[in-house]
């Protein structure tokens, strides 16, 4: 591992536009498929890929409504299309959201291991609670889990995903034709779990990958989902309004880590941001305001604001009238959110119009303007410890290219940005330590945040 601290870099592949920006798919220059098309996928990996970025991200979730982002309503699950990218790709890593709400722990742990050894090594986890109420009939419940159940599941099956790919040690395998020992016995160990959440006996039946394990990434600012990030968060995804704020998430990730017993310089917090890079700053703005306003459409805002609240339908109030009365509506689904959005309009006696407009209104991103004052933001935040790294969200393949071919020249200069990948797994690549295999304990007794 090198001691030089180099910016980390991601890029958010979401096809025909997600929260935020659901207009992207009526641009020209993007397919209208572009979340179900492979060579839409392929081309941006490998653009990524040339640019040296540390990996590719694809977010996902279940539960879909008529009023859902045009990404959401119809993409790839990620499993297949990161094995897919990772047949036609050699050095980016490979990440995924997976939930730890619906997904059983065997599964989860035999898919990663899979998807890592078919990348040699360049798989993530991006570890979520599922936040979608409606998530929950997909899977036969009648009811969401709570915050409680939510996170306590989430960090009892991540614990015992990781036990799982310590079911082999390293050299388990002598594959010994002269002899004919294919197995180390004595090198297979089951994994014997009681939790609270889940029960197993067994063994994982996929051996350990180039990097030992795949990267644990987790997504979440509640307290809950801080807590989940210390313990066992490699790469924390987030949002960063300002380099105050992003100073002051990454300063608390990393002290919960400690907290954990962890090293918090083996946290790397990498916050989403939309990057947009024009001739000028004036024109990059331009650019933006252009954006915005493809994305411009009330109608689509009311109907995906009701998301924070389980998908309650806010269509059926007066929008001129005092924001409804939800009592603990979404405290089941994103409930930091919504209690945010409960107590801001109570404070200040919104509307259900002004509240609408107010959350759903588009925000400038602080990485707009010539490529100069694009490095120069970029720069500044990450020697000012806001963050670790980038999880680049942006439109079309052009502004893409913009940020590659004109911004990162000038921050590889000034020896932010590192020229080529430090190894083959995505562990080297992000500088994170190789994980050595650890004997499963015979018995799980669950952990707690």
């Amino acid at each position: 591992m090198s001691s030089r601290r180099y910016l980390r870099l991601g890029a958010v592949l979401k096809g025909a536009g997600g929260p935020g920006d659901h207009g992207v798919w009526k641009d020209a220059s993007v397919p209208g498929d572009a979340s179900v098309n492979l060579e839409y996928y392929a081309h941006q990996a490998r653009l990524a890929e040339a640019a040296k970025f540390d990996l590719i991200f694809i977010v996902d979730s279940h539960f879909i409504t008529p009023d859902s982002p045009p990404h959401y309503l119809n993409r790839f699950e990620p499993f297949t299309i990161l094995s897919a990218l990772a047949a036609l790709t050699k050095n980016i890593g490979l990440v995924g959201t997976i939930t730890t709400s619906f997904e059983d722990p065997f599964l989860v742990a035999r898919r990663f291991a899979s998807l890592d050894l078919i990348s040699g090594g360049r798989a993530g986890w991006n570890v979520v609670t599922t936040g979608d109420e409606g998530t929950a009939r997909l899977f036969g419940l009648e009811q969401h889990y709570d915050y409680d159940d939510r996170y306590g599941r989430a960090l009892e099956h991540v614990r015992l995903v990781q036990q799982l790919w310590n079911s082999y040690e390293d050299d388990a395998f002598p594959r010994d034709r002269a002899t004919g020992q294919f197995l180390d016995r004595s090198k297979l160990h089951e994994v014997h779990h009681r939790g609270t959440h889940f029960t197993l006996d067994g063994a994982l039946n996929v051996q350990r990958s180039a990097q030992g394990q795949p990267v644990i990434f987790q997504a979440g600012d509640s307290e809950f989902g801080r807590d989940l990030g210390g313990a066992v968060g490699e790469g924390i995804f987030t949002h960063a309004a300002n380099l105050e704020s992003g100073r002051a998430f990454r300063t608390d990730l990393r002290a919960r880590a400690e907290r954990f017993g962890r090293n918090p310089d083996e946290v790397l917090v990498m916050p989403g941001m939309e990057i947009v890079v024009g001739d000028s700053d004036a024109d990059a703005r331009d650019r933006e305001t252009a954006n915005h306003q493809q994305d411009a459409d009330f109608d689509k805002d009311l109907g995906q604001f009701g998301r924070s609240f389980g998908w309650h339908d806010f269509t059926q109030y007066d929008l001129d009238a005092p924001f409804p009365d939800l009592q603990d509506l979404g405290d089941r689904s994103f409930k930091t959110r919504a209690d945010k959005i409960r107590a801001v309009a109570k404070e200040e006696n919104l509307t259900l119009r002004e509240v609408v407009t107010r959350f759903t209104a588009p925000k400038r991103s602080p990485f707009v303007g010539s490529p100069e004052t694009v490095a120069d933001t970029v720069q500044e935040w990450f020697e000012g410890g806001a963050f670790d790294g980038l999880n680049v969200h942006y439109r079309t393949h052009e502004q893409f290219s913009r940020f590659t071919d004109e911004v990162l020249p000038i921050l590889r200069e000034r020896g932010v940005v590192r020229s080529e990948y430090s190894g083959s797994t995505l562990r080297e690549n992000l500088g994170l330590p190789f994980i050595p295999h650890q004997r499963p304990a015979s018995s799980l007794v669950e952990q707690t945040a």
